[in-house]
């Protein structure tokens, strides 16, 4: 059965990641984690653009997708995490995995999407 949840996070970050091997490494060890099945990626491709400097990966996963957005010029940094999945999602287990990049505040937008974008507590 088909459950369409989306879990959007907006953290502010100490350790960001910078390395694209990193990120990569971090979005394979997170889908394992979820239980999940990689179909294509994961891809980072970090960009070093001043105002707009950071990190991207992201993933196609058997369920829907997974994307990081991570910029670093800011003190702190600032990490974007996309998680949306039509398969059942312990959204512990991401919030768990954020813990290594030491979030000063995280911010979080949990949605059922099957019938609309109801809000649903995690």
């Amino acid at each position: 059965m088909l459950v369409h949840k989306h879990l959007i996070v907006r953290a502010e970050i100490k350790k960001p990641l910078i390395e694209e091997a990193d990120a990569i490494e971090w979005v394979k060890q997170l889908i394992d984690k979820i239980g999940m099945k990689v179909l294509m990626g994961p891809y980072a491709k970090y960009l070093d653009v001043v105002g707009n400097r950071g990190l991207t990966v992201a993933a196609i996963i058997e369920t829907s997708h997974i994307a990081m957005h991570v910029w670093d010029e800011s003190d702190p940094a600032l990490m974007q995490l996309d998680v949306y999945t039509c398969g059942p999602l312990d959204t512990s287990i991401i919030f768990k995995h954020i813990e290594q990049f030491e979030p000063t505040k995280v911010e979080y937008k949990y949605l059922d999407r099957e019938h609309g974008l109801t809000e649903v507590p995690v």
